[in-house]
C-alpha cells in the first residue's frame, strides 16, 4: 500500500485560491465569517480569494466574495443534513476554477495553514478530508475542511447522482459527508489529512470525564485546525458552556487568543 506523502511541494505561482465557506439561516452571524477570514488572512501566506455561499451577505467583510447558495434539486421540508455542501462540486460554480479549501465557519485556526494548499495528493481527482475521529475505521470523511478542484468538470456527476437518487441515499447515509466519502472512494479518489493537523475539540482537546470537571482543554501539539461538532461552538468553549453534563467544559481561554 502507498502512504500518503504529507510533505509539501511549492505552490504554483498561477494557481488560482480559494477559501470557501458557506452560511444559512440564523445559527451563525457574519462575525463568524469575517473571523474566518480573519484566521486565514493571519495563517495563509499564500495569495487567496475568500468566497461565501450564502443567503444573507448582510455584514459580511468586503474583502470576502459573497455568492447565493446553488439550488438543490431536492424535496421541500427535508431534515438539513448539511446537503447543501455538495453544492460546492457543481461542474460550474460561478466563476471560481482552481483549487478550493472548503472550510466550516465555525473552526478555530491556530498555526500556518499553507500546508493544506501544498500536500500532493496522489491522484489528480482526490478530495482530501479530515478522517473521521470517532470511529475511523469506517473511512468517512469530516466535512469541516476539504480540498478538492473547483469549476473544472472534475466530479461531473456528484451532484446530479445526489439529486436524482435522493430517496435511495439519504435512507443509507445521514448526512453528506458520508454520501460524500462514498461516492468518491467509488469514482474518484478519497484522501485524508495528516491526522495532527485538524483535531476535534470535543475528543481531542476535552480532557475525558471525569477530568473535564478540574482540567480545561488543551490544544494538542502540532494542530492546525480545531474542529467544532456537536453542542459547543467557539464562544462556548470561551465561556465554559457545555452540552450534557458529563461533557463538561471548563472555560478555554486560549481559544480566544486565536478566535479573533
Amino acid at each position: 500500500m502507498t502512504l500518503p506523502n504529507y510533505t509539501s511541494a511549492p505552490a504554483l505561482p498561477d494557481e488560482n485560491r480559494y477559501i470557501i465557506c458557506m452560511k444559512w439561516g440564523t445559527k451563525y452571524g457574519a462575525e463568524y465569517v469575517n473571523r474566518l477570514y480573519n484566521m486565514v488572512n493571519r495563517h495563509l501566506t499564500l495569495p487567496f480569494q475568500m468566497v461565501c455561499l450564502t443567503d444573507d451577505s448582510t455584514g459580511i467583510d468586503a474583502n470576502v466574495k459573497c455568492y447565493p447558495i446553488p439550488d438543490l434539486n431536492l424535496p421541500s421540508n427535508i431534515p438539513e443534513r448539511g446537503w447543501k455542501k455538495l453544492t460546492t462540486f457543481s461542474p460550474e460554480l460561478y466563476d471560481l476554477k482552481g483549487t478550493a479549501l472548503f472550510l466550516d465557519i465555525d473552526i478555530v485556526i491556530v498555526d500556518n495553514i499553507d500546508c493544506f494548499f501544498s500536500y500532493q495528493a496522489q491522484h489528480d481527482d482526490s478530495v482530501v478530508i479530515i478522517r473521521d475521529w470517532k470511529k475511523p475505521w469506517r473511512m468517512v470523511g469530516n466535512s469541516s475542511v476539504y480540498r478538492f478542484k473547483v469549476g473544472q468538470n472534475t466530479y461531473p456527476n456528484l451532484l446530479s447522482n445526489f439529486e436524482q437518487n435522493f430517496d435511495t441515499i439519504r435512507s443509507q447515509v445521514r448526512h453528506e459527508q458520508a454520501y460524500l466519502s462514498n461516492y468518491l472512494r467509488e469514482h474518484h479518489h478519497l484522501e485524508y489529512w495528516d491526522a495532527s493537523w485538524c483535531v476535534s475539540f470535543k475528543y481531542q482537546c476535552v480532557q475525558p470525564f471525569p477530568l473535564s470537571f478540574v482540567k480545561p482543554p488543551i490544544l494538542p501539539k502540532g494542530a492546525k485546525m480545531v474542529i467544532f461538532h456537536g453542542e459547543v461552538n467557539p464562544p462556548d468553549a470561551i465561556m465554559g458552556n457545555s452540552g450534557k453534563w458529563y461533557r463538561k467544559v471548563l472555560p478555554t481561554d486560549w481559544i480566544k487568543d486565536y478566535w479573533r
